[in-house]
């Protein structure tokens, strides 16, 4: 009785014994998806071409609204053309797409989720004086987020430029009555104006 006692207590040891030397294993990290360089490469490309599309088309509309009815007609389209325009382009291109800034006309176009942080990025590289660079990111949910950069083109001060130098106090009248929360104004040509944001689907 006395020796089955004592291999029972050095069973109990062994056991407490391999038991110490072998930790229960910790869950692992989970781990990060991102695009593969080749990925996002082509996003990178597929963005930039969506992005041009877009500015040839607003662009062109709005300097036709623009000499036919001044800051008033320029300011009238993109109350009235900007959105439509977008959708249907978003709808070619299977994505979303959007125009943000820290400094908005529109509060359509706040920034949401990903584009925030994407959007302070750019706006530090403004304050580091870098160069803003087009990016790309894998999202949670799959789909591809691309962000641009946008910055003020020459034209484009008379819309959102110094109120009472380049923009005329009779047009930002006309200006403050279609968007009474603007704070749009004050760029200078080539700052960053805000950001292009497109969220392709996965």
């Amino acid at each position: 009785m006395k020796i089955l006692t004592t291999l029972s207590v050095l069973l109990v040891m062994l056991f407490l014994l391999v038991q110490c030397s072998n930790p229960a294993p910790t869950p692992s990290e989970p781990t990060v998806k991102k695009l593969s360089p080749k990925e996002e490469q082509a996003y990178l490309e597929k963005g930039k071409a969506i992005t041009a599309a877009a500015f040839a088309a607003m662009s062109g509309k709005l300097s036709a609204a623009m000499e036919s009815g001044g800051v008033a007609g320029a300011v009238e389209y993109c109350k009235l053309a900007a959105y439509p325009l977008l959708d249907s382009l978003s709808k070619v291109h299977g994505a979303t797409i959007h125009r943000t800034s820290t400094k908005l006309r529109n509060s359509k176009n706040t920034a949401q989720g990903w584009e925030v942080e994407a959007l302070e990025a750019f706006e530090i590289s403004k304050t580091l004086v870098r160069e803003p660079k087009p990016r790309v990111r894998l999202l949670e949910d799959g789909s591809v987020a691309y962000a641009a950069p946008i910055k003020l083109m020459p034209l484009c001060t008379k819309c959102h430029g110094t109120v009472g130098t380049d923009i005329a106090a009779a047009d930002y009248e006309t200006i403050k009555k279609l968007y009474p929360q603007d704070a749009a104004t004050g760029y200078q040509p080539d700052e960053l104006r805000g950001m292009w944001a497109i969220q392709f689907k996965p």
